[in-house]
């Protein structure tokens, strides 16, 4: 029976929560308070503007679309001038050896992002080339935690939805996984991702003999 594995980016192929935050904390500093890292786990999975729409709330201000906007633009140029710096040695642990173990076994595997820079960070990191499909912010008009992004890539894939496996970060994400009827995979905090059919503490934990266990 075909299976494949679907892999959301950030958190679980590279790190860049972390240029997320600092990028989403001068948004923040714009809107009048401080950005914690608490407030910062509600935005995992979620898209540019849901994230925004979240900040705004956060802030109790009243802001013009065309101020959205400006935040927005604002927002991504910096976050982008991290992601200019990203290398191979950025991709997670164990992530490279995940990827030429399903190679060497002929299993298909897609990316299901909503960032819309999903490309350019694979590019940057080396990884864009072996990714069967990619399926960003760009191909979806619902974020997680609706299954569309999953479902995308498992049609781009020619793989039914209940033989795909979804290795997420965030707690929308596995929701979305559920939802497509695919098997997931949390990686992260049992509190927060308890609803995955498995938990990860971290990537390094995604070894070759637990994918074995579930795709043989």
């Amino acid at each position: 029976m075909d299976k494949a594995v679907i892999f959301d980016l950030d958190g679980v192929i590279v790190d860049t929560a972390k240029y997320h935050f600092k990028a989403w904390q001068n948004v923040a500093k714009k809107l009048g308070f401080t950005f914690t890292n608490e407030q910062n786990e509600t935005l995992k999975g979620v898209s540019r503007v849901q994230s925004l729409e979240i900040l705004i709330e956060l802030s109790g201000k009243n802001i013009s679309e065309e101020e959205k906007e400006t935040l927005l633009v604002s927002k991504n140029e910096e976050y982008l001038t991290f992601v200019a710096e990203m290398k191979a040695d950025e991709i997670l642990d164990g992530i490279v050896d995940v990827l030429n173990y399903l190679d060497s076994n002929k299993i298909k595997y897609a990316l299901g992002s909503a960032s819309k820079n999903a490309p350019l960070i694979l590019k940057k990191v080396g990884l864009y080339e072996r990714f069967q499909a990619i399926v960003d912010g760009n191909d979806v008009s619902k974020g997680k935690p609706n299954p569309e992004v999953f479902l995308i890539a498992a049609k781009k894939l020619s793989i039914k939805p209940e033989n795909c496996i979804v290795v997420e970060d965030a707690f929308a994400g596995v929701e979305a996984a559920n939802r497509a009827n695919m098997l997931s995979i949390g990686i992260g905090a049992q509190e927060i991702l308890h609803h995955a059919d498995i938990i990860l503490k971290d990537t390094s934990k995604l070894t070759t003999k637990l994918l074995k266990s579930i795709l043989m």
